[in-house]
Order: C-alpha cells, then sequence, then structure tokens
C-alpha cells in the first residue's frame, strides 16, 4: 500500500547475503528499484513510507533479480497492485473492483429491463436496440467468474512479495 512502510526479509537459500545481491524491479505507472540489505545470509527490501507514498496506485509487473559477479537471475516474478493510501483519500472514494463495477452496472441493466420487452425502437429516424437479455446474462456470468478470480488469488496468491494478513476488528 502506499504511504506506508515496506519491509520484507527474504531467505533465499541458493543466493544468500553477502555472495548475492538482490534488487527489486516494479514497472507500472512510476518505476520503482529497490535495493536489498544484506543481514547475515538474507536480504532486507526495505521503502520507508516517505518514500513509497510517492508510488502510484496501479498494477505493477515485478522481478525479483540476484546478482552476483556480473551473473543476473531472476528469482521470482509476477504483478502486483499498488493500493491507494487510504489516509491519504479525501473525500469520497470507490473501492470496487473494475469486475464487479461492471457486474454491478450489467445487473441493473438486467433489472432494469425486466419490466421493458422491446428490443428496438425507432423515434423521428432515430433506432435504439436493447442488448438481448441472454447476452446481458452471459456478460454477468462472464464478470462473476473474473471477480471469483479476483477473490481467490487475493485469498490464494503468494509469492515472495505476498502475505496474508489476517484481522479481526
Amino acid at each position: 500500500m502506499a504511504g506506508t512502510t515496506f519491509d520484507r526479509l527474504l531467505t533465499l537459500i541458493a543466493y544468500p547475503a553477502p555472495d548475492w545481491e538482490v534488487m527489486l524491479f516494479l514497472r507500472g505507472p512510476v518505476a520503482v528499484d529497490v535495493t536489498g540489505v544484506a543481514e547475515g545470509s538474507q536480504h532486507r527490501l526495505a521503502a520507508a513510507a516517505a518514500v513509497t507514498s510517492d508510488w502510484l496506485t496501479g498494477l505493477y509487473l515485478w522481478s525479483l533479480r540476484a546478482t552476483r559477479e556480473g551473473e543476473v537471475l531472476t528469482v521470482d516474478e509476477g504483478r502486483i497492485r499498488i493500493a491507494p493510501d487510504v489516509a491519504a483519500i479525501a473525500g469520497a472514494f470507490d473501492p470496487r473492483s473494475h469486475a464487479r463495477k461492471v457486474l454491478d452496472a450489467i445487473e441493473a441493466v438486467i433489472e432494469g429491463r425486466a419490466t421493458i420487452d422491446q428490443q428496438k425502437y425507432t423515434i423521428n429516424n432515430r433506432e435504439l436496440w436493447r442488448t438481448p437479455i441472454a447476452d446481458l446474462l452471459l456478460l454477468r456470468s462472464r464478470y462473476r467468474d473474473e471477480e471469483r478470480r479476483e477473490k481467490r488469488a487475493g485469498r490464494h496468491g503468494q509469492s515472495l512479495l505476498g502475505r496474508q494478513v489476517k484481522v479481526r476488528i
């Protein structure tokens, strides 16, 4: 999350510090590079909250690379979404994902169509075609699947950079 401290201690048995150096590359709305610091045989990747506040919200491609004497190896890679700094949001904010927003819109159209039986009508030589209910139901099914995939990925997606944090409020 932007505006919070980023701190990960990595144990890379195949690439121990100080023999190997690691670097994290994030590429998305902005380019971010985080250099690992050796702590014994482990690597610490860290960025202060003041630094991460400049990280723009969005989807990033990340690559963790280990280097030694000119050798460069990719340890792990993936995609990560940097969330906005909740404390910095002033005013209204819609936290729904794209899939949820589209799904809500499709369902509103389906609900509104329940009392309308025309698929097309003409007024003053202008035509309006409505999306057939069958097409709306197909779209709804696709976006439901997409939303399920997003939720599953959020719950089960684990990597060297990601972890689940369970909070009870």
